[in-house]
Parts: C-alpha cells; structure tokens; sequence
C-alpha cells in the first residue's frame, strides 16, 4: 500500500505498520525533526491522567506514547491492531496491558475509561464515524476523547512548505532510516487525504462527544482535539 484511499484495508495497514516496528518510534522523531517528543507531553498534559484514572491509548504501537499516563499512576491500556507493534512494545514494556484491538469493534465494555486518547492513528482507521462512535461508547459519562492528529497549517505559505516537505522530502528520508518506505509514502498521502480542524471537530459533534474544541501545535501540523461525553 503506497497511496491513501478511502477505502483502507484493515489488514493491509496492520501489515504495513508489523513491517516498520522494529525503528517506529526512531523513525518518527528523525522525519518529525523531533517535534514528536513536544507533541507526545502536549497529549499528556491534555489527558490530565493520575492515581485512579483508567486511560485506554488508542493506536499506541509499541505504547510509548503510554509510559507518560502509566508514570502518574493511571491504570493506562494500550491498544493496536498491529501485532508486530504489540510484539515490540511487550518487548520493551512487559509491565504494561498491551491488547489486541480494532478501533472499529473494541474489545472493552460500555463506559470502561476515564478517558479515550489517539494519536496520529485515526486517520488510518477504515471507518473513522465507527471508531468515534466505539470511543464514545466505552468512555464513562462525563469523560473525555483526546485526539493528537496531523492536520493542516494554518499559515498558507507555511503549508506549501509543508506540503513539499511531506512529498518530496519525506520519501527519500524514509528510505535512509526505516526498513519500509513505501510506508512512509502512504503516511505522507494520509496526510494530505485527512479532513483539516474543522472537519474533524464537526465529525466528533456528529457521534455525540460534546464541548469540542481544538489547539493547534507547531503551526497546525498537528491538532489536538478534545471532547466530552456528556
């Protein structure tokens, strides 16, 4: 898979992402010029986790992006569909829950989490109402969603920079420090496809979450979205 489409085979993602978890989390950092670590304390900062608190980390790979919510004392689940992201994460963080999931059909009962979080995951999702709508069903009355998503720039010359950036010289970066840049050609495609702040938020009214705002980090590359389920 090397172009984004609408019509995402699950299994062809999952694939995708077993191939490139051995040096996921490096990879990140080198092709994000390390604004990924800034991102990550941003969400953490957003779930507000702590002592009592149950987290479920969506698209966690090979849950790093679950150490920070565990380090308070929140009891935290990562959850992939990727069994060679889990596989690696086990390796890594053998103390931590990591579990099977699709973020379509998740495997945890109605109001189950504090609070639902998902970063740079969504967007490779098959049916993104579907796991909006699955978020919603096992947050607790009175949680919250917090999505970390690639997003578009705010500053029109600054986001044909980005753009640039993304189809020219990402490709060629991938194929210096990751196993499969064919991926990497996808995740940049992805990108491009995915809906801007706007559009998102308004998909998140549309399942049910409530109180929806959003703040851009690093110039709208990346928006933090945030809802609660009333």
């Amino acid at each position: 898979m090397t172009r984004a489409s609408l019509d995402k085979q699950p299994h062809e993602v999952a694939s995708m992402f077993d191939d490139v978890a051995a040096n996921y989390d490096l990879t990140n950092t080198v092709l994000s010029l390390g604004q990924d670590r800034f991102w990550r304390k941003e969400v953490a900062k957003a779930v507000d986790a702590g002592p009592g608190k149950r987290i479920l980390d969506l698209a966690a790979g090979t849950a790093t992006s679950s150490l920070p919510f565990a380090a308070t004392g929140a009891y935290v689940v990562p959850c992939d569909f990727s069994v060679g992201m889990l596989r690696e994460g086990k390796r890594k963080h053998p103390h931590l829950p990591l579990t099977a999931g699709d973020a379509t059909k998740l495997p945890f009962h109605d109001k189950s989490f504090d609070v639902v979080t998902i970063s740079f995951g969504l967007r490779n999702v098959v049916d993104t109402d579907a796991a909006l709508r699955e978020m919603f069903r096992v947050t607790k009355k009175g949680g919250r969603i917090v999505i970390c998503e690639f997003s578009q720039p705010t500053w029109a010359p600054f986001r044909t920079v980005y753009t640039e950036y993304l189809m020219r010289a990402l490709p060629p970066v991938a194929t210096a420090v990751s196993s499969n840049p064919e991926a990497y050609v996808y995740l940049a495609e992805s990108i491009r496809a995915w809906p801007d702040q706007r559009g998102l938020a308004t998909r998140l009214q549309g399942v049910g979450w409530s109180q929806v705002a959003w703040r851009n980090l690093s110039g709208g590359i990346v928006a933090l979205h945030r809802g609660v389920r009333i």
